[in-house]
């Protein structure tokens, strides 16, 4: 049985390593040949992620397929892997979205293309270790090697001029965090002589000791999600990454630290998440009636998205922090959600903006005239942004609404603004670029989606209505391990 966990779950980390290796010794100009094996390497680790589905035991509430290697036996410190539920749903949503990034990236020619495709195949690695690994020293590692390729992604492929400011302040924002993470990962070593996640739950950490670790681990997952006042580098690091990288920032990177809180802080430190869910409601009520309000008075169509990609994130941390079994299945179904339909739009304006080079609202306008399909497309994730019932979006946040009202009324009545606000800037947005007349002044030629850029959309929209139809097939996922979690929260 080891062996065939063994198999089972390494084919997740040497492939792309395989891949790698293989891109390095081709040479830069052969870049149709880069472009080939980056997404036949980020097709495969989909296809085999999908696999796992039907070997995955839905009633079990622990890790599955584990791998244990000894890494440094006098410290104590081991390489452990593992699946449960809810690492498999955001590993699912890696693997779906890196193969689309790729895809819109397509027609990328530039001397660096081949460390361009490198680096995303590298952040596949890095995530998919993220999500499995059980030892919150190792977490940390991989959580922190992500910042690199995505610091050159945006300073070397940004868009614009402020390309350098943004990459340096996604850099600083999550590094600085992370820091006071990494002092409390040193605290649980030195006094408990173990960083392995299944030996820390069966710890007994001192109320004091709680407290001060879980604002260690507060300070990187909330620059991540982000929440107030934490969020100043997502709207700069949106707007100069390319399309690819702003998918790949609000599909996943965001969904770091709600991760992060669900599978440490809540587990780890109970007693302190407890302490401080009245300063979480408050800052995710700030965030969600803040950044809303401040997406509707903005010109750039992507820093639009990326404001709204707060608010829903900030929804995500009220579901988190009810703490009960309804509220934190509907925080990781809508940030699957919310990976689908954020990183539609991205590419949806990242499509016109291939096509025209801005991303200022002001210049669209009629593009139902001349672009019908892509305004069908725009509409459907439009509807699905503000939580139509028959989308994804619908689900995730009944379910946060309802498992919230039971512990903090008060925090649902506000929360429920973003339905209202949602509603105010995605219908303002659509109305904007689809309807009226066409300025012809502006955008003398228009043609419409592409074969490549209709299927790079098409597995989005499938997840949308799928879990917007049916989502118990992903809720079966990660129940048992919910479960588990509210119930060694409440012993």
């Amino acid at each position: 049985m080891c062996m065939f966990n063994f198999n089972v779950l390494s084919f997740l980390f040497y492939l792309p390593f395989i891949g790698i290796i293989s891109m390095f010794f081709i040479a830069s100009k052969r870049i149709l040949l880069i472009k080939q094996i980056a997404l036949a390497i980020s097709f495969s680790l989909l296809i085999y992620t999908e696999s796992l589905w039907f070997l995955f035991d839905t009633s079990f509430s622990r890790f599955q397929f584990t791998l244990n290697y000894y890494w440094i036996n006098f410290f104590n410190l081991n390489f452990s892997l593992g699946l449960d539920g809810i690492s498999y749903i955001f590993i699912f949503l890696t693997t779906l979205l890196i193969p689309l990034c790729l895809l819109s990236s397509w027609n990328l020619i530039d001397s660096k293309a081949k460390l361009y495709y490198i680096l995303f195949i590298f952040m596949e690695i890095c995530l998919i270790f993220v999500f499995c690994v059980r030892d919150i020293l190792l977490f940390y590692i991989f959580f922190e090697s992500i910042l690199i390729p995505m610091f050159i992604l945006i300073g070397v492929w940004g868009s614009r001029e402020r390309k350098i400011r943004a990459a340096y302040l996604f850099f600083l924002y999550t590094l600085i965090g992370s820091l006071l993470m990494l002092m409390a990962v040193i605290y649980i070593y030195v006094n408990y002589g173990t960083t392995q996640y299944e030996s820390l739950l069966t710890s007994s950490f001192s109320i004091t000791e709680q407290k001060l670790l879980w604002l260690g681990f507060f300070s990187s997952f909330a620059a991540k999600v982000p929440m107030l006042p934490l969020h100043l580098w997502l709207p700069e690091a949106h707007v100069e990454a390319p399309t690819a990288g702003s998918v790949l920032l609000a599909g996943i990177l965001l969904k770091l630290g709600s991760y992060g809180f669900i599978r440490y802080s809540l587990v780890l430190f109970p007693a302190a998440s407890y302490y401080f869910s009245p300063f979480i409601y408050t800052l995710s009520i700030l965030g969600i009636i803040y950044t809303s309000l401040t997406a509707i008075r903005q010109t750039d169509l992507k820093r639009i998205i990326a404001y709204t990609s707060v608010a829903h994130m900030n929804l995500v941390m009220i579901g988190i922090f009810s703490f009960n079994v309804i509220g934190i299945e509907g925080a990781i179904i809508q940030s699957l959600s919310h990976g689908f339909v954020s990183s539609a739009l991205f590419l949806l304006i990242g499509v016109i903006y291939d096509r025209y080079h801005t991303r200022v609202i002001k210049y669209y306008s009629g593009l139902t005239h001349t672009m019908p399909l892509f305004s069908l497309i725009f509409l459907i994730f439009t509807m699905a942004n503000i939580a139509i019932p028959g989308t994804s979006s619908f689900v995730g946040e009944f379910l946060i609404l309802i498992g919230s009202f039971a512990v903090n009324t008060t925090a649902v009545f506000f929360g429920a603004f973003t339905l209202i606000l949602g509603g105010a800037y995605s219908l303002w947005i659509f109305n904007r670029l689809a309807y009226g007349n066409l300025k012809l002044y502006y955008l003398s030629y228009y043609y419409d989606l592409t074969l490549r850029e209709f299927f790079m959309l098409l597995p989005l929209l499938f997840g949308v209505f799928l879990l917007g139809i049916y989502p118990n097939m992903f809720i079966q996922l990660i129940h048992a391990n919910v479960l588990n979690i509210v119930i060694n929260f409440y012993s």
